[in-house]
């Protein structure tokens, strides 16, 4: 996604990204600031973006989830894995909720074609999940994905909050001749691309549904304790532990470790009652 708007100036996120980057607290280099520009190419026509993420914006758009969803990815930010062919991207970005507030700790499921343009639907080659960091950053290693018959270039992903719901989209390459003629492709889902030397670097940022008050930390709103069970913050769960929470039994589907704002009720993507 652009961080330019059509009118040539930056969007408020941008400068969020810049400062994040820097380390410098978010509200404060929003005071007073014009903000800090990108020179467009020649000819170049900026796309429509995804919400600037100015207050009352909506969400980034969601998109069919497709024929070849799994769940149970496994927990890692590398899809590359011994004997990997294809050109190496690297898809980095941030999570914001509608005040433009980092979100720490966001579940995001990302699968794709090979390079051939084939998914994996037995095992788990180029699926993978992975949360955000205290900052709301996340960053994939993978490889340009190949074409799927019928379609453009594109990577699926789901991004959930803590204890929000999922957001289902896809995310897409500028500059794909096939982004004319494939039906569900939308601009405001293009990635930022550039090359680097023999592989593609991307950015991207996710904005979802989650109501915000304004404030100077970066970090998700925690919850109340557990009201009761063997669940606990800090534990770190596989795939087919069980735990209990406030009475009912749960068993973990995916690798991870418990956060407050992960409890089994409100993920259900990681945590199934039994």
């Amino acid at each position: 996604m652009d961080n330019e708007t059509s009118t040539g100036h930056v969007t408020r996120k941008a400068v969020l990204r810049a400062a994040l980057a820097a380390g410098i607290a978010a509200p404060t280099v929003l005071m007073g600031v014009p903000a800090l520009a990108r020179t467009l190419t020649a000819g170049e026509a900026a796309p429509p973006l995804t919400p600037e993420c100015d207050d009352g914006d909506d969400p980034t758009v969601p998109q069919t989830e497709g024929p070849y969803f799994k769940p149970n990815s496994p927990l890692r930010n590398s899809l590359l894995e011994s004997g990997t062919t294809g050109v190496r991207l690297t898809v980095s970005g941030y999570v914001f909720g509608l005040a433009c507030r980092p979100i720490a700790g966001a579940l995001l499921d990302f699968w794709q074609a090979d390079t051939n343009g084939a998914y994996d639907n037995t095992g788990f080659r180029f699926r993978g999940h992975q949360f955000t960091d205290a900052q709301g950053a996340f960053k994939l290693t993978t490889i340009v994905p190949g074409l799927y018959p019928g379609r453009t270039r594109h990577l699926h992903v789901k991004v959930q909050a803590p204890g929000r719901p999922v957001l289902t989209s896809q995310l897409y390459f500028p500059g794909e001749p096939r982004n004319n003629t494939d039906t569900i492709f939308d601009a405001r889902l293009l990635m930022s691309v550039r090359d680097a030397g023999g592989a593609k670097e991307a950015a991207f940022d996710f904005v979802l549904n989650v109501p915000q008050n304004p404030g100077p930390s970066p970090t998700a709103t925690p919850t109340t304790q557990p009201p009761g069970g063997s669940w606990a913050a800090g534990t770190a769960y596989r795939a087919g532990d069980r735990v209990t929470y406030g009475g009912p039994a749960y068993v973990c589907l995916q690798a991870h470790t418990g956060q407050v704002g992960w409890e089994p009720p409100n993920v259900p993507a990681l945590w199934r009652a039994v």
